[in-house]
């Protein structure tokens, strides 16, 4: 007996009123320098994210998971682009936290 993949019965429908522009990648991040940055944050922590919840280091690591350099103070707050003391290594849950988190204080402020 053939399996077969069927095709959805229900369809997707965007009913979004406002469409969001692509997202465009600062060109600041394509360069070498920042390339060479990202690497020594993600090997200072061995490839280990530094989040710290409940006391504990969060316990996600390469290869498993992906890892983000991430800019403690947001360069639109003013931190420095190559500043390595101004790197972190964050799994993309704790990413994806501190950014919400920061977005927000801007807006509040």
């Amino acid at each position: 007996m053939v399996l077969r993949s069927l095709p959805t019965l229900v369809h997707t429908l965007d009913t979004r009123t406002t469409k969001l522009p692509p997202k465009v990648m600062d060109e600041a991040y394509t360069t070498t320098q920042f390339r060479a940055w990202r690497s020594m944050v993600v090997a200072r922590a061995g490839g280990r994210c530094e989040a710290i919840d409940h006391g504990h280091r969060c316990s996600k690591a390469m290869p498993e998971h992906r890892m983000y350099a991430d800019h403690i103070i947001e360069l639109r707050d003013g931190g420095s682009l190559l500043d390595v003391s101004n790197g972190q290594c964050l799994c993309a849950s704790h990413h994806q936290i501190k950014t919400v988190a920061a977005r927000t204080r801007r807006h509040r402020a």
